[in-house]
């Protein structure tokens, strides 16, 4: 059995759609941004939280726990840096009292959903895993300190583990079952997608006088269904011994302005969209789009859908 930790969120519940086909499922979320409603009907379920030790402590002597993927956090960068003790509390915290149940109890493999606002704003072409850590808000600086508490608790206490770090996740199940259900939302596509069905008045565009082709900010999209597809690559491996203690990008190697981004969803839903241009957000650096060479040659993996097919599923069940 997997135990999957925030598996009601977004990313987590699209992975226990693949996972459910090949093993039995545990999902554990205190569904405080996750929806019950969103995991498979035949994965487990326990509401609460990867802080409590002592139901870690009863989830561990009852089930014969293989591996956990830990999906679970809070990824609001504003709000992390207007609340960073809930961010702490909740991301770095919580993650040491499961790495501490996990040791307890004698489990010692762990898929970990990073992100690549650690690497801040670095002003290169392609983010490679060499690529220096720089984080620039509370939120990027707790996925720092997991993966630091990580290779520390490798070192110390055979723990195995694969780190995946995502660019920006986007898209929905092709079933149109599951989507990107955020509140409030603060990612492109169904902020464009939302505004296109009528529910907000405009999409507002921040900044359009960078140095790209268009002046908006470029970002490496990829489907939630891909990224599904990599941790179970991931965890296979990990079981199977073919990897341990590796960090891995997950990217498609393409960048795309927010423009291009919109202009896509107005192609897609056959409908235009009210644009307001503002300030340049604080931070937002002009260029984000990672190199995923390493996982491609480790594991085979690589991204298949297009960013019209991030837009389609989406839309799919945005209009549903």
């Amino acid at each position: 059995m997997i135990l999957v930790v925030g598996g009601a969120g977004y990313i987590g519940s699209h992975f226990v759609e693949e996972l459910i086909n090949e093993k039995e499922v545990l999902v554990l979320d205190n569904l405080s941004t996750g929806h019950r409603n969103s995991v498979h009907k035949n994965a487990r379920f326990i509401e609460g939280s990867l802080g409590d030790t002592q139901l870690l402590d009863i989830i561990f002597n009852n089930h014969r726990i293989e591996a956990v993927i830990h999906f679970a956090a809070f990824s609001l960068v504003g709000e992390s840096v207007n609340n960073p003790i809930k961010y702490y509390e909740n991301n770095v915290s919580s993650t040491l009292v499961l790495l501490e149940s996990m040791v307890k109890h004698g489990i010692n493999k762990i898929i970990f959903s990073s992100t690549a606002a650690i690497y801040g704003t670095p002003n290169i072409d392609l983010i490679s895993e060499k690529t220096p850590s720089n984080p620039i808000s509370p939120y990027g600086r707790s996925k720092l300190m997991i993966e630091w508490m990580l290779q520390d608790f490798a070192k110390s206490y055979d723990l195995q583990y694969v780190i995946l770090r995502y660019f920006n996740a986007a898209g929905a199940h092709p079933s149109g079952r599951i989507g990107e259900n955020h509140t409030p939302e603060t990612h492109l596509i169904p902020l464009v997608l939302e505004h296109l069905l009528g529910s907000r008045d405009n999409i507002f565009v921040y900044g359009n006088d960078y140095p790209t082709v268009d002046g908006t900010c470029i970002r490496d999209y990829i489907h939630v269904s891909d990224l599904a597809d990599a941790h179970l690559q991931s965890l296979n491996a990990l079981l199977d011994y073919r990897v341990k203690n590796e960090i891995f990008n997950l990217g498609t190697g393409l960048g795309y302005t927010v423009l291009e981004v919109i202009n896509a969803c107005e192609n897609v839903t056959k409908q235009k969209a009210s644009i307001i241009i503002e300030e340049r957000r604080e931070g937002d650096p002009a260029k984000l789009v990672a190199e995923a060479k390493k996982i491609e040659e480790l594991l085979g993996w690589k991204p298949k859908l297009s960013l019209n097919s991030i837009v389609e599923t989406a839309w799919k069940w945005h209009s549903s």
